[in-house]
């Protein structure tokens, strides 16, 4: 991505704070007329003390003390407003990626790593925050005091004027070419973080797995590793900050060494004041804190536009198709015509000619080996996946509707393993319908088989952890099948729902599920042949 391409990003991103980073500006811009003015002041006193300059001594001393208050709370009201537009903007931005990352099109193959994802949504939205809201008014107000304190010292001095910027300038142009170096390896520690990231989150979520299998001191050597490279590459761009900073404190040192000269030899010659020679020395600090700040700024902007970069791969993934949801009522059929069906950047075909008509009212089992395509195809029913070739239409008596996101709302789905997420059971049945009272809880829970939550201490309200922590896997199973129910829809979608359960619990839930389906239409994906007898239809995948 260009980086003009990614300024336009960042302006688009700014949207929401402008008013903001326009008021601290001209906060920035109070405050170098204050500082000005405070050096007017002391050059003024200065005079009145050492040449008996005419002049009312308690009124300059009245305004310099007012300088140095306003100054105070100049710094107080930007640092509030610069904290309210940074928080501001970190919030807008998470929530809009945030958004986009989940209403994006699932295509059975994510674009980036989970730690990698979250690596760019909380650091490089706050890299990119941060930029917004304070670089960008600091790098005005620089300019201001820079074109102000310039005037300021010309008006005294014209050739002093000309000098000391001029040094400073000349070793900031120096120090340029290493811009293009420094994003390069700002890039590279940000990739670097992200996988590191990418590596502990997904540690840490298997890590029962890892323990059994005694690869801790692997996983942990592979941080090292990456840490070590981490390091590397802080170090490598360390050095060039200093090499760059190094030359600008060089140009600092000059100018001020060329003002206070100037000043030394002035006063000897009678050409410049003691009040002058004051001026002079903090107008070069008037000059050299704005080349400073610009400076400053560099490393960050040079983040921000490298993490706009990134920010804008996540804005890049298409979204799912939205509409109107089509409802179909509880009574409907799902007709498959001729369906192909292969996974993006694979020649292998998952699913071949696949033609079947799940019938209103029935149940039926897909049956078939591991890998053959059983769970592929309940992603076609739920339009995640399109199909390469052929068509696929729910119906009822009256109505027909090719699949798409907008039929969703016609299916409940129960997918493999254990998706509870941490806090109560409540909040988690509560997902598939947030409006049932406990009595349908309830009612979904024997239908799933998991009354048991009822015997627990703390019933609805037990506490569980993440991914079902606290509880067994076969009762996690059940808890998710429970939430799945409570989501009105004529079409029942279950991925191996039984895989965690016992051939008693296994077969009291199931025929609880279909004594209870109320004419709804069932499809049970299974490898269990004993699972399969229980449905009145079974398709057979080869």
């Amino acid at each position: 991505m260009k980086t003009r391409e990614c300024i336009k990003w960042l302006w688009r991103a700014s949207d929401g704070v402008r008013r903001h980073i326009l008021l601290n500006s001209l906060i920035g811009i109070l405050h170098v007329a204050s500082s000005l003015t405070f050096v007017w002041i002391c050059k003024a006193l200065v005079d009145i003390a050492t040449t008996g300059t005419d002049g009312n001594l308690s009124v300059y001393i009245c305004i310099l003390i007012g300088c140095q208050l306003l100054q105070v709370a100049l710094t107080a009201l930007e640092q509030r407003i610069s904290s309210h537009s940074d928080i501001l903007l970190k919030n807008k931005l998470r929530h809009l990626l945030f958004t986009r990352l989940m209403e994006s099109r699932w295509n059975g193959k994510e674009n980036f790593h989970t730690g990698d994802t979250l690596n760019r949504v909380m650091e490089d939205v706050r890299v990119v925050a941060e930029s917004i809201t304070t670089s960008i008014p600091a790098i005005l107000t620089a300019g201001v005091q820079f074109i102000a304190a310039f005037l300021f010292l010309f008006s005294l001095q014209p050739g002093l004027a000309w000098a000391i910027p001029g040094i400073m300038i000349a070793a900031l142009l120096i120090s340029k070419s290493y811009i293009s170096r420094m994003r390069r390896l700002t890039k590279d520690i940000r990739s670097s973080e992200g996988n590191m990231q990418a590596l502990m989150q997904e540690s840490l979520q298997h890590r029962l797995v890892i323990h059994t299998l005694e690869r801790t001191p692997h996983i942990s050597d592979t941080l090292t590793q990456q840490q070590e490279n981490l390091r590397g590459q802080v170090l490598n761009k360390t050095g060039y900050t200093i090499f760059a900073r190094g030359l600008i404190q060089i140009g600092f040192a000059a100018g001020y060494t060329a003002a206070f000269l100037w000043g030394v030899f002035g006063i000897r010659s009678g050409a410049a004041t003691f009040g002058m020679m004051t001026a002079f020395l903090q107008l070069v600090g008037q000059l050299q804190r704005p080349i400073m700040n610009l400076s400053r700024q560099v490393p960050p902007l040079i983040n921000s536009i490298t993490s706009a970069e990134r920010l804008s791969e996540i804005e890049s993934i298409p979204l799912e198709e939205t509409g109107e949801p089509q409802n179909l009522g509880m009574s409907i059929g799902l007709r498959f015509n001729d369906v192909h069906y292969s996974y993006p950047d694979s020649a292998r075909s998952i699913i071949e000619g696949f033609s079947h008509d799940f019938k209103p009212g029935s149940t039926t089992a897909l049956v078939g080996e591991t890998g053959i395509g059983k769970s592929t195809l309940m992603r076609l029913m739920l339009s995640l996946l399109s199909p390469d070739k052929g068509g696929m239409e729910l119906y009822n008596g009256s109505q027909r509707v090719s699949v798409s996101p907008q039929t969703r709302c016609n299916i409940i789905y129960v997918p493999q393993g254990n998706t509870l997420m941490s806090g109560t059971i409540r909040e988690n049945l509560l997902l598939g319908d947030p409006s049932a009272d406990d009595e349908q809880l309830k009612e979904a829970l024997f239908l799933a088989a998991a009354d048991f939550v009822m015997e627990l201490p703390e019933g609805l309200d037990t506490m569980c952890g993440e991914r079902g922590a606290g509880l067994s896997e076969g009762q996690a199973q059940r808890i998710a099948i429970a939430r799945s129910l409570l989501r009105k829809g004529g079409l029942l979608l279950l991925d191996e729902p039984t895989s965690a359960l016992d051939a008693e619990t296994e077969e009291t839930l199931l025929k609880r599920l279909i004594t209870r389906l109320d004419g709804r239409t069932m499809i049970l994906v299974t490898h269990r042949e004993v699972t399969a007898a229980l449905c009145s239809d079974q398709v057979r995948l080869s």
